[in-house]
């Protein structure tokens, strides 16, 4: 059984190495901005579903394709990759002695295998995992030191709990994988789900 991840994350790449899956890479290309939905939890998992899908369209003989996509929601908004270091300072200033919860949607899709007899319609098992996370309160000079590292650009939220964010996380509640990008709990459950173990993925 092949086992294919939808996303460009090098932090969702580590968590399943980390965890002795070796999956093949294949970015989707997705256009991010053109899917909407009425809730942040609902946004991602509609991502998760579109990255997923367009990666599986590609694919033939069995093989399970997983999207992933995450965002934060803060004040009723959803946070994903600050567009600016102004913004990510900005945003920090406003998260910080404060909380959010992280969302990501997981989307599995089971391609061509002899239990879906089928590369059109792939047999699907998603949710979405949610974890609540609580933020120090950096002083202004750390806020503009950790921005100037560039690490908050590249992620959603403008935060890492796994690299140099991690100094300014004080705790979470919920799967801390999730923040990461990649829940593994869950991902099991969506293996589980579809009639696999953990057995059948490619293994490090």
């Amino acid at each position: 059984m092949r086992f294919v991840l939808a996303s460009a994350s090098p932090a969702r790449l580590q968590t399943l190495q980390s965890a002795g899956i070796e999956p093949e890479v294949l970015v989707s290309g997705v256009d991010e901005d053109a899917i909407t939905a009425p809730s942040p939890a609902e946004l991602v998992q509609a991502l998760a579903r579109a990255k997923a899908t367009a990666v599986a369209d590609a694919q033939t003989g069995g093989v399970l394709v997983l999207g992933c996509d995450s965002m934060l929601e803060f004040d009723g908004q959803v946070l994903g990759k600050p567009a600016s270091a102004a913004e990510a300072v900005a945003r920090w200033k406003r998260m910080r002695g404060r909380s959010g919860v992280l969302h990501t949607g997981h989307t599995l899709l089971d391609v061509g295998s002899s239990r879906t007899n089928s590369a059109v319609d792939p047999a699907a098992a998603e949710a979405v995992a949610s974890t609540t996370v609580y933020f120090a309160q950096p002083s202004d000079d750390e806020i503009e030191a950790y921005v100037a590292t560039g690490e908050p650009l590249a992620v959603a939220g403008a935060f890492t709990i796994d690299g140099l964010g991690g100094w300014f996380v004080d705790r979470v509640e919920g799967d801390h994988h999730n923040v990461v990008g990649l829940s593994l709990p869950l991902l099991r459950k969506l293996i589980l789900d579809l009639g696999y173990t953990l057995a059948d993925l490619p293994r490090l």
